[in-house]
């Protein structure tokens, strides 16, 4: 559970700003949506080196 205090004289809006960025850091909503399907391991592996292989490239490339 997000606590946001509130200080005394402080605008809604800036509290809110504050809410979402702490909402956001948490990976709330990315962790929910990674649970309504059920993957793999094996394919979550596959992807993770897929993605790795491609960063290198990209790595690589910019030497």
């Amino acid at each position: 559970m997000l606590i946001i205090p509130i200080k005394d004289g402080e605008n809604i809006d800036r509290a809110l700003k504050r809410f979402k960025r702490k909402f956001d850091r948490t990976k709330t909503m990315k962790e929910l949506r990674n649970r309504q399907q059920f993957t793999k391991q094996s394919i979550t592996n596959r992807s993770k080196m897929i993605k790795a292989k491609y960063i290198q490239r990209i790595r690589t490339k910019e030497e």
